[in-house]
């Protein structure tokens, strides 16, 4: 029998060479020399059964001298003992294996040994049936056991846990099929609580006839190459995850997802910014001070939160001086640290919210890291490990998230930024739009103005309702291109525009056309110089923007308009039936020299007519037929205001709170009956004049209109007289009582009269003067028969 790193003991005898056999562990001893285990080559060489030989003396198994195997039938065996001690047993431990070395191979064997033993992989073999034979020193001091504290027990009976019935399933299956498996684990292991990488190879230990005699597992710690990994995988999540969207509190929820859901970094993180943040302000100073309220952003864990243990989202609280949010804030560094440490001792003791919530989850370490963007602290974020991760932070942790939490900190300012000049294009919009329904006698009126959602911002979309003279009311609705402050504020210049345009009483079409004019010009360059410079490169936001005017005369009951690249209105009847009105689509504004087309409908009292931009129709799930039809149904539900029925619509067609931003505007058609009405068709002859005004009077009366009768009586003496004299036939004198008293003289002339100052010696000259002095407003408006000079005055009713 030969004996390899052993005491002394028998003699080493040079095996038989004429019968060469594979080297195979057949048995094993345990500290009294008796079999402890016997394997199924043993089985198959001596023709014992594991039963029948388990515990009997390793002599019943060799000669007289000990050099030779014995079968069972007693016959002795050419077939030599070899016999090596374990390592980290007694000497009477033995492996006993069959062996034939050839001449001068022993230096080999032993230099072969010293390199399994003394690699730093991990190395073991297992039995087929799963029971450890051998471990290399790396995999005894990976698992903290002596050999003789594993030898012949399966993996699972020293490493519990999930991680490892999974490796014990793969060593039973490997040794099963003979086919090679590879897997990685993620472990804490007995000498190290921390969690260790591992890249595990389950292969078969074949003889050369392919029989499986054992299971070799080879464990790589690649902990380090994984960290670095995770990191990288961290910051690349971060990047496609975070700052999608410029809402504060969004952009601090997307940095507890990444750590929490995704990463599964922390099992809680927290993230609290100074009040300021969230209206868009810069903070102060003072968040870099001490102690300041801070607004719980975010959070979010592994495990629901119980009930009153922690700071809710929305929540504004103050942490004490010792909490490591202030302290982080007030160093401007990151706070790691554990539940041991004094100083979260103190804090713990000063916070029993915080410690309700930590003795809940057997909390033991944490990261507070401050938000700082551009040198401005905005809050802190805090991160917590839990009992159910053992792994502490550690520095590598720290790296990683403050690398992460800057980014997130200069997404967070850009949130924030995007609030701020949100709040003041909101502001500068809601300021020029109308700001409760206009009250008119032609028409009954309700209108919306809903932001866009998401990233967009602010935009230009807006409404605007026009009281005309003559009883008539002027509708216009616009979008002007892109969103912010700019948008804004060509929505205002714009705006400006058409009421300007309207105030000289123009048809629709020519209105549109003199709006193209503004806009087209304004978009060009000052000089060379402009156009050399960036801003100046840039497209007006006005260029391209729709607009849709109309103009609504309540005494014809008619609506004429036109539009300029905008979406046509949709006319609802007094017996609900809505359709699209056919109207003739121009041209955006600020293309230049297209025309502009106008048409006229006949609109029934108590019809609605609906004004709206794209925002409302348009949407990426379908088209603008079926956008316009389900509107159209929308419209047509019978609501009992066209309050209601404007907030039925919104639900309707623009539930989504990051579409387009939508203006819309609803108007009740009225009529002015015969009883409010008053006209006469007179001659040009000076004569008629005095028989005007007493008409006029008479029809006051009937009114109850007589503190009017002498102001009236005059703007007709000199209306009709300038038509008698300066203009051409047929001459019109109408009368219309709403809450302003019009009066109209209609000829055939287009010459607009004007305002002239009168000298002493001039006879003439001052009718207009009278006219503008003694009524509320004056003015000409041209219709294709000629003009019409009109005067209004305002009736003072009790």
């Amino acid at each position: 029998m030969h004996r390899t790193g052993g005491p002394p003991g028998r003699r080493a005898r040079q095996p038989d060479k004429a019968h060469p056999v594979e080297s195979v562990t057949i048995a094993v001893t345990d500290g009294d020399a008796r079999v402890a285990y016997w394997s199924r080559e043993a089985q198959e060489l001596l023709g014992y059964t594991s039963a029948e030989v388990i515990g009997r003396p390793l002599d019943d198994l060799l000669s007289a001298d000990g050099s030779t195997l014995r079968h069972r039938d007693g016959s002795l065996l050419d077939i030599k003992a070899h016999l090596s001690p374990l390592l980290g047993a007694t000497p009477q431990q033995h492996f006993l294996v069959t062996t034939v070395p050839s001449p001068g191979t022993g230096k080999l064997q032993d230099l072969m040994w010293w390199m399994l033993e003394q690699q730093s992989l991990s190395l073991t073999i297992y039995d087929p049936d799963g029971r450890l034979l051998w471990a290399n020193e790396a995999a005894r001091r990976a698992v903290g056991f002596g050999q003789s504290e594993v030898f012949g027990r399966r993996l699972t009976e020293f490493l519990p846990g999930a991680a490892f019935e999974e490796a014990e399933r793969r060593i039973l299956r490997v040794g099963e099929t003979g086919e090679p498996e590879y897997t990685e684990l993620f472990v804490a292991l007995p000498v190290e609580p921390r969690a260790h990488a591992w890249a595990v190879d389950v292969f078969p230990l074949k003889d050369a006839h392919g029989r499986v005699h054992a299971v070799g597992m080879v464990a790589n710690d690649y902990s380090e190459q994984h960290h670095s990994r995770e990191r990288m995988a961290l910051l690349s999540e971060a990047r496609t995850r975070i700052g999608a969207s410029l809402d504060v509190a969004g952009t601090a929820q997307e940095l507890v997802d990444v750590t929490v859901e995704v990463s599964h970094f922390a099992d809680f993180v927290s993230v609290d910014l100074v009040e300021d943040v969230f209206r868009g302000a810069l903070p102060g100073p003072a968040a870099g001070a001490g102690p300041v309220p801070l607004r719980r952003a975010a959070q979010g864990g592994t495990c629901p939160l119980p009930p009153d243990t922690a700071v809710r989202v929305g929540t504004i609280h103050t942490p004490p001086q010792s909490s490591p949010l202030v302290r982080c804030q007030v160093t401007g560094r990151t706070v790691l640290g554990d539940m041991q440490d004094p100083d979260i001792v103190r804090w713990l003791a000063e916070d029993p919210v915080q410690v309700a919530y930590i003795r809940a989850f057997g909390t033991h370490s944490l990261l507070a890291v401050p938000v700082r963007a551009h040198g401005v602290i905005l809050g802190a974020a805090l991160f917590l490990r839990h009992a159910t991760s053992p792994d502490p932070f550690g520095p590598d942790d720290q790296t990683v998230i403050e690398d992460l939490v800057a980014k997130v900190a200069v997404c967070l300012d850009n949130a924030r930024r995007f609030t701020h000049e949100r709040g003041i294009a909101l502001a500068l919009q809601r300021s020029l739009l109308p700001r409760r329904p206009t009250l008119h006698p032609a028409v009954e009126t309700a209108s919306r103005y809903v932001p866009a959602g998401g990233n967009a911002g602010v935009g230009g979309d807006w409404f605007d309702v026009i009281p005309l003279p003559g009883a008539r009311v002027g509708l216009v609705v616009g979008d002007v291109v892109g969103h912010g402050i700019n948008a804004s504020a060509t929505m205002g210049r714009l705006r400006t525009a058409v009421r300007t345009l309207a105030d000289i009483d123009l048809a629709p079409d020519e209105l549109l056309t003199h709006l193209d004019d503004i806009v087209t010009h304004s978009g060009l360059p000052q000089d060379v110089d402009d156009a050399d410079d960036a801003a100046a490169s840039q497209i007006p936001g006005d260029v391209g923007a729709t607009c849709l005017y109309a103009v609504y005369d309540p005494v014809s009951r008619t609506c004429s308009l036109a539009r300029a690249g905008h979406p046509p209105p949709i006319l609802v009847g007094p017996d609900t039936a809505a359709h699209v009105v056919d109207l003739p689509a121009g041209p955006p504004l600020g293309l230049g020299s297209l025309p502009f087309e106008a048409a006229e409908f006949t609109m029934p009292e108590d019809s609605v007519l609906a004004l709206f931009t794209d925002g409302l129709i348009e949407s990426r799930h379908h088209d603008l037929d079926e956008g316009n039809r389900s509107l159209c149904q929308a419209l047509a539900r019978p609501e009992p205001s066209l309050e209601v029925l404007c907030d039925t619509v919104l639900d309707a067609q623009h539930p989504a709170a990051d579409g387009d931003d939508v203006a819309l505007l609803l108007i009740r058609a009225r009529a002015l009956g015969p009883e409010s009405l008053a006209s006469w068709d007179l001659p040009s002859d000076p004569a008629i004049v005095a028989e005007a005004r007493k008409r006029a009077g008479d029809r006051l009366a009937e009114w109850g209109l007589e503190e009017a009768s002498f102001v009236t009586e005059l703007v007709v003496s000199e209306l009709v007289t300038n038509a008698i004299r300066y203009g051409t036939g047929p001459i019109r004198l109408r009368l219309i009582k709403d809450r302003t008293l019009t009066c109209e003289v209609s000829d055939g002339s287009s010459t607009s009269p004007h305002l002239r100052r009168a000298r002493l010696s001039d006879e003439g000259g001052r009718g207009l003067l009278l006219v503008a002095q003694l009524t509320e407003r004056w003015g000409t408006r041209h219709t294709p028969a000629g003009k019409t000079i009109w005067a209004e005055q305002v009736l003072h009713t009790d």
